[in-house]
């Protein structure tokens, strides 16, 4: 027992080497903030305050309420806040990490910001104080559940109903029931949304938003959405995006034909949560991987004549942080596939707002396309890019998480209609797919639907 948890401790300490990296891309952040500012003379205290001053429910971009370099600095320091929080609570760093940096950064450009954040990263703290559980546990699904960091601007700000006290502590009862709600709704899913947070955020705003309303409040959706800004964007992520694929093949300490082949490998796998492609394959494939992710996200954006603002650059670096657990060109492009067959029989087109953002957020189902076949996951595709455009109204777009909420839903539906249709085509699960965190890399193999067992 004594060697496994040695061995254990230096695997740790081995990802521990990640929080370089992570402070290298708060600083990147911060220094494209500053230049953007500097080049349309912008003033970001300014801007700062205004954002932490207005409602920022969906859709709400920072770039066009502050300006650019204001919303960019703003997603530095809530990612150096959420850094640091990972730091402090001790949490083991993994391929979950880069999906919460990715997270916290890419939403941090249209709804949370670094005030609205920390009543719902309190409740969760008071959550493990009470169950005297350690915080490293919980701080990811703390960070995650801010999402519904816009109920606590809207209290906050007396929209009706509330104030600065009344938000804290709505924020902190949403942060307290977040671990358990989350733990439940994973297992509801079958590992097939990986925005898992995101469903349980919603149910969570289902309950909110109607009770707010009761209390006298009025809250309502808003449409934001700046335009012009492909250019500075564009070229910053595509900059970032190359220079993740240069760092993957050459400055990974692996040969260029062992990444390569690593990479390929990662494509092989069905995505299905959790998918860890960082211990799985390690930094160099997962590098390539996001790399590839976020150029083929921004490409989708571009060519179907979408905008890159705060919203759609969000979801980007969102993608590329799924790039390190779940996602990737194989399983996602069906997804999306699916979302542009809707735009050619549906009542909307690509380049609504809305839009938009399902054509990235969409890759949610990517599990179903890997898991089983890109048939369905075309169909997950286009049923989530209906599916997606009325599930924030019920909820005034308090959850930012929306995709997720509908693409949970979609999940819940899909997953046993296609085993009941797709009996004979048993799904082959790859050991290395499945990681439980908690217990040092150990695979977990889920227990086959009883479908799938009896004999045919």
């Amino acid at each position: 027992m004594g060697v496994f948890h040695l061995l254990h401790h230096e695997h740790q300490a081995r990802y521990d080497k990640m929080f370089p990296y992570l402070w290298a891309y708060a600083g990147l952040l911060a220094l494209a903030g500053i230049l953007l500012a500097l080049d349309g003379q912008e003033d970001i205290l300014q801007g700062l305050y205004t954002i932490v001053t207005t409602e920022d429910a969906l859709i709400t971009d920072y770039v066009l309420v502050a300006g650019p370099g204001a919303a960019l600095v703003n997603s530095a320091i809530v990612t150096a806040i959420s850094i640091c929080l990972l730091y402090a609570a001790q949490d083991t760093l993994n391929g979950m990490t880069l999906v919460e940096m990715g997270l916290m950064s890419g939403f941090s450009l249209f709804g949370k910001n670094f005030v609205n954040i920390w009543p719902i990263l309190a409740g969760t703290w008071l959550y493990t104080r009470l169950r005297r559980q350690r915080l490293a546990g919980n701080i990811g699904i703390g960070l995650m559940a801010t999402a519904l960091a816009p109920i606590v601007s809207y209290v906050a700000l007396d929209n009706g109903w509330g104030g600065p006290l009344e938000g804290v502590l709505v924020g902190a009862v949403i942060g307290f029931i977040m671990p358990p709600l989350a733990s439940y709704t994973y297992r509801i899913q079958n590992g097939m949304n990986l925005y898992n947070v995101g469903f349980a955020c919603g149910l969570v705003a289902m309950i909110c938003v109607p009770l707010m309303s009761s209390l006298g409040a009025d809250p309502t959706t808003h449409y934001r959405w700046a335009k012009g800004y492909a250019l500075p964007f564009g070229v910053m992520l595509g900059t970032l995006c190359a220079l993740l694929i240069v760092s993957g093949l050459f400055f990974a300490k692996k040969p260029v034909w062992a990444a390569w082949a690593g990479y390929r490998r990662l494509l092989q796998t069905s995505g299905r949560a959790p998918s860890d492609y960082l211990r799985m394959f390690g930094p160099a494939p997962v590098l390539i991987n996001a790399g590839a992710n976020g150029l083929i996200g921004m490409a989708y954006i571009l060519l179907s004549g979408g905008d890159l603002n705060g919203p759609t650059v969000g979801g980007i670096l969102t993608i590329m942080g799924f790039s390190a657990f779940g996602k990737h060109a194989f399983n996602i492009l069906p997804v999306m596939g699916g979302v542009a067959l809707g735009s050619v029989v549906m009542d909307w087109s690509l380049t609504d707002s809305a839009v938009q953002l399902a054509c990235l957020f969409c890759t949610t189902l990517a599990p179903i396309s890997g898991y089983f076949g890109w048939g369905y996951g075309v169909l997950a595709g286009f049923l989530h890019s209906s599916v997606v455009l009325y599930t924030g109204s019920p909820v005034a777009g308090m959850n930012l998480y929306n995709n997720g909420f509908s693409g949970g839903l979609v999940a819940i539906v899909l997953y046993p209609t296609i085993l009941a249709i797709a009996r004979r085509r048993k799904p082959v699960l790859q050991e290395e797919d499945y990681f439980d965190q908690l217990e040092g890399d150990r695979p977990v193999i889920p227990p086959e639907p009883k479908e799938l067992r009896e004999d045919e």
